[in-house]
Formats: structure tokens, sequence, C-alpha cells
């Protein structure tokens, strides 16, 4: 084995011993190996296996900070990657039943409204809203549960 060789098998080695994967500590060694050629051509050095490896390693640890930075740079395959974002044909259908209920809450009577409002979007109960509205509670509940069923009544077929 000439003393190439075993100064790139070695480099290639304390890559994979730090967590580099086979294939990515070849790629890396060879990039290294090019790096010191470029600055012994300029500058010389003491141990061409020392630096190799400390390239070698040094160019390791800059892929896994530009890796972290963008994870999905280097994604095999881009159509594995989902978008959470709503279908926009979607989000428009949400905002027209949205528009319908609220068509369908000015519809009811005030007290009506205004005590289903209380009880869905404050979370009132029930004697809460009969003692402010002077009526029982079971006036309250026929109340809530009347608003609920013209909504639902309203909302149908969308």
């Amino acid at each position: 084995m000439s003393a190439l060789t075993a100064m790139l098998s070695k480099a290639r080695r304390v890559l994979i011993r730090r967590g580099v994967p086979e294939q990515d500590a070849e790629e890396l060694v060879q990039e290294a190996f090019l790096k010191i050629e470029h600055f012994e051509r300029q500058h010389g050095a003491r141990s061409r296996e020392a630096l190799l490896v400390t390239t070698a390693v040094n160019l390791s640890i800059d892929r896994n900070r530009r890796e972290e930075r963008s994870p999905f740079a280097h994604v095999e395959d881009p159509g594995t990657i989902a978008d959470t974002r709503p279908d926009p044909a979607h989000v428009i259908e949400q905002r027209a039943r949205l528009r319908r209920a609220k068509n369908g809450i000015d519809a009811l009577p005030e007290r009506t409204r205004r005590i289903l409002l209380r009880r869905r979007l404050e979370g009132a109960t029930y004697a809460e809203i009969a003692a402010d509205e002077g009526m029982t509670v079971a006036a309250v509940e026929k109340q809530v549960a009347r608003a609920t069923l013209q909504l639902v009544q309203w909302m149908d077929g969308w």
C-alpha cells in the first residue's frame, strides 16, 4: 500500500468514526486532498497526512452546519416534503362557509344571538347567562339548542 493510499484511507477512517457515511467520507477526503494540494503549492506543510485529516474533518463539520441550516437542500425526492398549507380552493370554500355562518348568526334574534355567542365563544355557563338575562337556566339551554338547530339547518348543504 503506497503512502498516499494509506494517508487517504486513514482520513476516510477518521471521518467514518466521526459518524460521516462512508460514501460522504470518500467525497470529503477527495475534496480535502484537492484543497491540500493547492495549499501545499503555495505554502508547504510539515505533515501532509495531518493536514489532510484536519481538512477532511473541517469539511465534514462545514457540511453538517450547512445541512442544519438548510435540512432540505439535499433531499433526494422533493415530492416527499409535505406542504402543510391548505389548498387555495379549500381556503376559498372555508371562507364562504364562514360568511354563510356569519349571515346565519346575524339572522338570529338579538337576544338569542347574544346568548349563543356568550355560551359558545365566551364560554359562559348557563347559570351565568340566565342570571344576566333574567331567565331560568332551562330557558337559556332551550335558546342555545334552538339557535344551534337553526344554524345547522341554515348551513345544511354547505
